[in-house]
């Protein structure tokens, strides 16, 4: 069940009426979870490239897409080695500015997670 998304601004964002004011991972299984944003922040000082640690944390077997909200100024990336790692494992990533990736998510069919930044 991917829960529906209903909207973000800098700061916070909205999912199935619960405002969260923190990065956000939504699993497989629609559970949405506190972006673990220190695994990236330890290999980079920053938390706006994703790292291979990220990403495997980020993966689960059977996702086809990784939806990435960059953030409401688009400033996260994938590390050479997160992308590569995703790649590896059929994952198709998506990076959009946090609010275009929201309408990704929400058109989004098939096996998906998806990572939104909500700020910067």
């Amino acid at each position: 069940m991917k829960p529906h998304i209903d909207g973000t601004c800098f700061g916070s964002i909205t999912v199935e009426g619960s405002t969260l004011e923190h990065d956000i991972l939504i699993r497989l299984s629609g559970e949405v979870v506190k972006r673990k944003k220190k695994l990236s922040k330890a290999v980079y000082g920053t938390s706006h490239i994703l790292s291979r640690e990220e990403a495997e944390f980020v993966y689960e077997k059977g996702a086809a897409l990784l939806i990435v909200g960059s953030g409401q100024e688009d400033s996260v990336r994938l590390s050479h080695e997160a992308r590569a790692y995703l790649e590896e494992r059929g994952c198709r990533v998506e990076l959009r500015s946090t609010p275009e990736a929201v309408r990704a998510w929400n058109g989004a069919k098939g096996p998906a997670v998806g990572l939104f930044h909500v700020t910067c």
